[in-house]
């Protein structure tokens, strides 16, 4: 965040590069950088003549060359945007010669999505020296929930650890996705509130009783009728609930609570920073740990994994529901 804030920051102050190449697995803050400066580096009345977008999959290299060399019309510079420039990989190294002399009055973006360039190779090199190169990394799973935290509270809004749990549950690491589902609740709701698993339920369809968290929880504290409910509901909506996920969650927890079984220190704080998860659910494994001793934690793990190959047809002749029936049986007696 600091580093995109950093580019922000210069393009509004008119500090601009000749190059911006964005590349890497989230496309994001890729899309964000490229059409903030689509957006902001010239006025309406200069994106006429000196603004144009390009398609990876429409031009050569050697059309991106030319059009990058052209001169601006009654303006100090030109943006040219190339999108979906990984569509280009085969060929980008033929942009050195370019990037050794840019036309300085030209802004180019090139979005190199799900790719990167290579550090050991002259482009990367030259670009880094004459322009700028911004990798985006795909955050991982535990890093979402803080992310969605941070976009709300730059909005003036708060959102509770088991709400921004469910839309990563839900959502995945797709961060332009959860972005757009933010809007849709900022739209709906004022300023100042703390978004809870209720506003999920309502305004985005995640059932906030119904779901791999509650499950979670509820195999925790040994609550079978609570868990058997819960697995019901998922065989009625098996879209919205894959058992892979369901699976992946609870191999997590356990793994998790392996960990838990051995600290030395187990206060709130160690626990949460240790497991690398919120401090609102560590009882949870307070609660957990009672229930399922190391040696009974081991033995889930192994059948965690037995139904994770089942879940992927490996020698299973059962149904997704069956599987999930039989795992929580197992896990739960």
């Amino acid at each position: 965040m600091n580093e995109i804030n950093a580019i922000v920051s210069d393009i509004k102050k008119g500090n601009l590069k000749p190059i911006y190449f964005l590349m890497g697995e989230e496309p994001y803050y890729i899309d964000k950088i490229s059409d903030f400066i689509e957006d902001t580096v010239l006025d309406e009345t200069e994106k006429g003549f000196n603004q144009q977008v390009m398609y990876g999959r429409d031009v050569a290299i050697e059309d991106i060359v030319s059009a990058a060399k052209r001169f601006p019309m009654m303006a100090e510079r030109q943006v040219l945007i190339v999108k979906e420039a990984q569509d280009l990989s085969r060929n980008i190294e033929k942009l050195v010669a370019y990037a050794e002399n840019p036309q300085p009055t030209t802004v180019l973006v090139i979005n190199y999505k799900y790719k990167k360039l290579d550090k050991r190779k002259k482009l990367h090199k030259v670009i880094a020296k004459s322009g700028l190169v911004f990798e985006s990394k795909k955050l991982y799973e535990n890093q979402v929930s803080d992310w969605i935290r941070r976009v709300l509270s730059g909005k003036k809004y708060q959102i509770e650890p088991k709400a921004a749990l469910m839309l990563v549950e839900f959502l995945g690491t797709d961060l332009s996705k959860i972005s757009n589902e933010l809007n849709k609740l900022m739209l709906i709701l004022p300023k100042e509130t703390i978004i809870n698993d209720k506003h999920i339920e309502e305004n985005i369809g995640i059932s906030k009783d119904f779901n791999n968290f509650e499950l979670r929880k509820a195999v925790g504290e040994k609550n079978i009728v609570k868990a058997n409910r819960i697995i019901n509901y998922f065989a009625e909506n098996p879209k919205n609930n894959p058992l892979i996920m369901t699976i992946s969650l609870l191999n997590s927890f356990f793994t998790q609570l392996l960990m838990f079984h051995g600290l030395q220190d187990k206060s709130k704080n160690s626990v949460a920073k240790t497991l690398g998860v919120n401090p609102y659910f560590v009882d949870e494994y307070f609660a957990a740990a009672r229930n399922y001793p190391m040696r009974k934690v081991a033995q889930v793990i192994a059948f965690l994994r037995d139904a994770d190959v089942k879940s992927k047809g490996v020698g299973a002749k059962q149904t997704p529901d069956d599987i999930l029936k039989e795992l929580l049986f197992k896990i739960l007696h």
